[in-house]
């Protein structure tokens, strides 16, 4: 697969504009890891090579199992992850995967009953964010493979 556009390089305005959400993303009271494990799980369902490649490293670098991301695209089959993270992945989920126009409310409950109304806004605009990631990077066909963790990190 050959790189159509080098995102990084020619789109450094749009890229930076969109930092900006990753430095309120910084700030949040949701917990970064958990913040990376969504960004895995969507970067699953979008098929965004580089963006798995990143997350997976980030994610193994905060200490996060092998076991856990090997059967996080089966998450609900397996007893790895706490109900925060479940609640955290299904919306996560439903926000990516938008049909017949809404989240439903078992899943909004489900989320509400595991974060504050604040975290589960930021946690919708970490989900919207990865996904726009996401499609940015398989548009432009961004080679997977060479990220170093940490590259993109924003301090708080």
């Amino acid at each position: 697969m050959e790189q159509r556009i080098n995102l990084f390089a020619k789109g450094q305005n749009a890229i930076k504009a969109m930092y900006g959400l990753g430095i309120y993303l910084a700030k949040s009271p949701v917990e970064k890891k958990l913040l990376n494990l969504i960004y895995f799980r969507v970067s699953q369902i979008n098929g965004c090579a580089f963006c798995l490649d990143m997350h997976s490293k980030d994610l193994r670098v905060e200490g996060e199992t092998e076991q856990r991301l090997y059967v996080l695209n089966a998450w609900r089959d397996a007893p790895l992850y706490t109900a925060r993270e479940r609640a955290a992945l299904a919306w996560a989920e439903a926000v990516t995967r938008i049909t017949g126009g809404d989240v439903s409310d078992e899943v909004y409950q489900e989320a509400i009953q595991q974060f504050t109304e604040e975290e589960l806004i930021d946690l919708t605009i970490a989900v919207n964010t990865i996904n726009s990631y996401n499609r940015l990077n398989i548009a432009f066909r961004t080679p997977a493979g060479d990220y170093q963790p940490g590259a993109f990190a924003i301090k708080a």
